[in-house]
């Protein structure tokens, strides 16, 4: 039989505005937004102005007036300091298995399953103290046998008080399990989007729990092999492997947002050509790679 796995999910708190916040100490508790490029859109919120009600996404010159009445402190993105944390976060997280996933510039899986010996939950809260104090970041870890759920105890870590930043879901019982899944809309797993979302609704599953309970065949019937797979993670059963290599993208992508309204055509034109430049540059570098 094979080893049970066991996956970590790594991910650090509002991680643009924590980068900004590190090196801007008099921002400390103040409600800090991150903006796209051109300053056009609110790409990261910290803590605080998430507590204002500030969304993702939404244009910044929609409520610039009303968030600086409110001491929202707007920066413009710093997407070389972004990546460089990352990378020094990545360097730490290393340190703690050899088996590392880098899924996104603020996520990283671990592949923990050498480590059943070691109480993992104390191995998590080393991992946060030590990302802490070595690149001055806060992290939330999730913990789990299968990515998926390692990715959704994540959420609870950081969502749930009571988990202090780590969340091991094999630690809790089936009846505390249940009841997490219960009250967590089916939105909050890895891969569930809106549109699916909404027409899982539609069926009567609206929940996590909803969705473990289903049956991967019909759910594979009716929507794809990839959402039978992640009912078979929600369930315990690995159908994931950690991704050492990134594999080649299958979009490229090269935007900006206005910091005002176009309405000159040649202005339009001449950011066109420029994006489709830079696309194109990417997948030239990512052929070269």
């Amino acid at each position: 039989m094979a080893e049970a796995r066991r996956f970590a999910l790594v991910d650090c708190n509002n991680f643009y505005a924590s980068c900004e916040k590190l090196f801007a100490p008099k921002l400390a508790g103040r409600p800090v937004v991150v903006l796209s490029n051109n300053d056009g859109c609110v790409v990261a919120r910290s803590a605080e102005a998430k507590a204002l009600g500030i969304g993702m996404g939404v244009p910044w010159f929609k409520i610039a007036a009303t968030a600086e009445s409110q001491g929202v402190v707007a920066l413009s993105s710093n997407y070389a300091l972004y990546a460089d944390m990352s990378n020094r976060v990545v360097e730490v997280l290393s340190a703690f298995t050899p088996d590392l996933e880098v899924y996104s510039i603020d996520e990283s899986f671990l592949d923990l399953s050498g480590f059943r010996h070691l109480d993992l939950v104390t191995y998590a809260c080393q991992i946060r103290k030590r990302v802490a104090r070595w690149v001055g970041l806060p992290v939330c870890v999730g913990i789990g046998p299968t990515k998926t759920l390692a990715k959704l105890a994540n959420h609870f870590a950081k969502k749930q008080a009571a988990f202090e930043g780590v969340c091991d879901l094999e630690s809790l019982d089936e009846p505390t399990q249940a009841r997490l899944f219960s009250e967590t809309p089916v939105d909050e797993v890895w891969g569930v989007g809106r549109r699916i979302a909404t027409r899982l609704s539609e069926m009567g599953i609206e929940t996590v729990e909803a969705l473990r309970r289903s049956d991967p065949v019909w759910i594979r019937e009716q929507f794809s092999v990839v959402l039978s797979r992640t009912v078979r993670e929600l369930n315990g059963a690995s159908c994931l492997s950690l991704e050492a290599v990134t594999p080649p993208k299958q979009q490229i992508m090269a935007s900006r947002s206005f910091g005002s309204l176009v309405v000159d055509i040649e202005d339009l034109r001449e950011a066109l050509a420029h994006h489709v430049s830079r696309a194109a540059e990417k997948l030239r570098s990512q052929r070269d790679e």
